[in-house]
């Protein structure tokens, strides 16, 4: 699979973390890689007719919106597909779909089912383009046609920036009291923009920056890697990496088909 990153426009730039193309050739459909949980939103926008992917037993023939993830996810990328990948900030794709996240967590949907004859139009105009940084502005330019400037929530941000500095090491009351608001009220603007509770999305915070520190300081114990994290005890570490990749922490290092 051949992967190109591209520039993003500057008004797209507060929502959307990274755009790639992504070309798949030779061996693709007989490979799957596992692609764990986050706490993004992802969009495929398929330019071929080669089906996009198999997610799990399902074949996605067209482009496909993948929401937040609460478990592992197998994926084949089919042979001669060809797609623009687009992936949104914690708590932004709300500004572009204006549907409830919680709602929608743990789900791929076709981007038709989403955006009605628009996505069967970008499809086609895409095809017709040869040129992959033509194809990207291309998909830009919708995103931005489709981008709700009214439902952006400061509270909402405030709390995701303040998780991200903290690499997850934040308490929740400690955002409330920040904020005045009851953790009820938080909790609710969390499932409605991000699709999880504040609780859950520190624990998934924190687990992905232990994937970050795996990558950083390789030659650390596990052991180190817990702790630095912010795990106190090995157990709730393991339970995690079970929970969210399959696996032990150890597995996941030395395997060669999980995407982190």
């Amino acid at each position: 699979m051949r992967l190109q990153f591209y520039d993003i426009i500057p008004s797209l730039q507060p929502y959307i973390k990274l755009i790639c193309s992504m070309d798949c050739d030779g061996e693709a459909d007989r490979q799957h890689i596992r692609v764990l949980p986050d706490t993004c939103v992802e969009l495929f926008v398929n330019y071929t007719n080669s089906p996009v992917a198999i997610i799990g037993d399902e074949l996605h023939k067209r482009s496909i919106i993948t929401f937040r993830m609460s478990r592992p996810m197998d994926v084949q990328m089919r042979k001669g597909t060809g797609c623009v990948a687009i992936c949104f900030y914690p708590g932004m794709a709300y500004n572009f779909f204006q549907l409830p996240m919680h709602a929608l967590s743990d789900l791929t949907v076709s981007l038709s089912d989403l955006w009605n004859g628009m996505a069967a139009e970008i499809e086609e105009k895409l095809a017709d383009i040869c040129n992959a940084e033509v194809r990207v502005n291309l998909v830009q330019k919708y995103l931005l046609e489709q981008l709700a400037s009214d439902t952006y929530d400061a509270q909402v941000a405030y709390c995701l920036n303040q998780v991200q500095l903290s690499r997850g090491l934040i308490t929740v009351s400690k955002l409330t009291n920040d904020l005045g608001l009851s953790q009820r009220h938080l909790s609710r603007k969390f499932q409605q923009y991000v699709g999880l509770s504040p609780k859950e999305y520190l624990q998934v915070s924190r687990f992905i920056c232990s994937l970050d520190y795996l990558k950083e300081y390789p030659a650390r114990s596990l052991t180190e890697v817990a702790y630095k994290s912010g795990y106190y005890d090995q157990a709730h570490f393991n339970r995690d990496y079970k929970t969210y990749t399959g696996h032990s922490p150890g597995q996941v290092v030395h395997s060669q088909h999980i995407l982190y």
